[in-house]
């Protein structure tokens, strides 16, 4: 079972970092690479989610839900929110893309403001899951 749970640690806390991480990273610069690393985010998104319910079945069930229990579920609303924000992004930008799949309906201001209001609900996850720990 440790294995389990170790290699599902090790697929949430990676895909984590490269979708929080590109994410912080797209809200300050922004530019033409936020409509190329949508998808890859959600993609990331989606594997963070998958195995975040996973380690919750895995370690969190069965007994009363305690402080990190609540901390832990504010920080997965926190990110199920973000990926919200951003999935409505890449909706937006798959209506604008061309006949070229040129992405254009996102363009500029739109796709770092997707990515900024994602990063502040994914600074919430990052600070939940830190405090959980010690809580």
């Amino acid at each position: 079972m440790h294995i389990v749970i170790v290699l599902t640690l090790v697929l949430h806390v990676l895909s984590g970092v490269f979708w929080a991480g590109s994410t912080f990273t797209l809200a300050r610069m922004g530019g033409p690479a936020a409509e190329k690393l949508l998808r890859p985010q959600m993609g990331c998104a989606g594997m963070v989610v998958v195995t975040g319910a996973l380690l919750w079945f895995l370690i969190h069930t069965g007994g009363t839900p305690g402080t990190t229990e609540h901390i832990l579920a504010l920080g997965a609303l926190a990110a199920i929110a973000a990926a919200a924000v951003q999935g409505m992004g890449l909706r937006a930008a798959g209506k604008g893309a061309g006949s070229e799949g040129s992405i254009t309906a996102q363009s500029g201001g739109a796709a770092v403001m997707t990515q900024r209001i994602a990063a502040l609900f994914l600074a919430v996850a990052v600070i939940c899951m830190a405090a959980a720990r010690y809580a």
